[in-house]
This record gives C-alpha cells, sequence and structure tokens, in this order.
C-alpha cells in the first residue's frame, strides 16, 4: 500500500474556518448555513457533487422540490493475482461506499465531482470513519475476486483515487403522492414512509 493513495484530497477545503457562526465545516468539507429568512429554506450546503443529469428546475412538481444529498465514497481498485507459469494477472474495480448504510457496491466507474451549492438541502451524515470506509471496500472488492477466480494465495488488493462525493436525490410534492427522483439516474420511485 502506498502512502501517496491515502493521501488524495476529494477537492473540498474542511479545514477553513469561517467567521459566518452559522456556517459550519465537517470531516467532508461540508459547509452548511441556515437562513432564518425565508421558512421555505431551511437549509443551504456545499457539497462535492456528482454532476446531475436532471437538475431540480427540470423536475415535475405541484409543489416545492427538495434535495438529499447522500455520503458515498468511491474508490479504484486494482486487484494483482499470482498465477503459476503465466505470470501475474490484474483485475481493475469500482468501489463505491454508501457511507450511511455502510454498504459497498460494485461500479460502472469512477464520477467526476463538481462543488455546487444546494438550497433546502437534509445532507445525510456519514455513518463510516474513512479508515473504516477502506476497510469494506477492500473486504468487498476480495470477495468479488473469490466469486470469479481460484486463487492459490492472497492477492494484492490497492485502493487508490478515493473521491467522497455526494448524490442528489430531488423529492418532489406530487398530487398522487410525493416522489424520490435520482439526480444522477432520472429514475423515480415514491416516497414511503
Amino acid at each position: 500500500m502506498t502512502p501517496e493513495s491515502d493521501r488524495v484530497d476529494p477537492g473540498v477545503d474542511g479545514s477553513a474556518e469561517s467567521a459566518d457562526p452559522d456556517v459550519d465545516g465537517s470531516e467532508d468539507g461540508v459547509a452548511t448555513e441556515v437562513d432564518e429568512s425565508d421558512d421555505r429554506v431551511r437549509e443551504s450546503a456545499t457539497l462535492p457533487v456528482v454532476e446531475p443529469a436532471v437538475e431540480r428546475a427540470a423536475v415535475e412538481s405541484d409543489g416545492r422540490v427538495g434535495a438529499v444529498a447522500y455520503p458515498y465514497l468511491v474508490y479504484r481498485a486494482s486487484v494483482t493475482m499470482p498465477r503459476a507459469f503465466l505470470g501475474d494477472r490484474t483485475e481493475e474495480y469500482v468501489v463505491s461506499l454508501d457511507r450511511a448504510r455502510r454498504l459497498p457496491l460494485r461500479a460502472d466507474e469512477h464520477p467526476e465531482t463538481v462543488e455546487r451549492t444546494v438550497e433546502d438541502a437534509l445532507v445525510v451524515p456519514s455513518e463510516v470513519s474513512r479508515e473504516r470506509a477502506r476497510e469494506l471496500a477492500r473486504d468487498a472488492v476480495f470477495e468479488w475476486v473469490l466469486r470469479s477466480y481460484s486463487l492459490s494465495t492472497a492477492p494484492d488488493i490497492d485502493l487508490a483515487d478515493p473521491v467522497a462525493a455526494y448524490k442528489l436525490f430531488w423529492l418532489a410534492e406530487r398530487p398522487d403522492g410525493d416522489v424520490v427522483v435520482d439526480s444522477v439516474r432520472g429514475t423515480e420511485r415514491p416516497l414511503e414512509g
């Protein structure tokens, strides 16, 4: 494991202190600001987000459209498996760790993020530290390798390029019931609960 793979900044500086007492920085560099002058705008947050394919203004709604920012940590994983007589085999994976549910998922691509200020946003807190996230990602990659290959020795797993980002979900009020819209995929599902 190289120390360089652990030192990637997701592009947000959470260490800067603000002179405004209503602004708060967190571990992931999220700055939130409470606007008490308007009851409809409860909070704004400046976040690194996965670029939305569906913008908030494009969501059909009979009322306001709220936002939920959901935390992820994404790694590129490179697995080297020693093989007798043939040379090493290398496989690449992308691991997307759902930091609220502590769930590693296999992703299709490593996301590009943009810095965005989101109004009226609920920022879901991360339940996983970066160290624990790394362990969960490594364990998931090891399981994926064991499902595909028969190994005689343990593979070398290198996790690199961590990206801490939020995926946005739009909450839309509709006459037949509220819906949740995935801002990246554009899919909708009823809001239950």
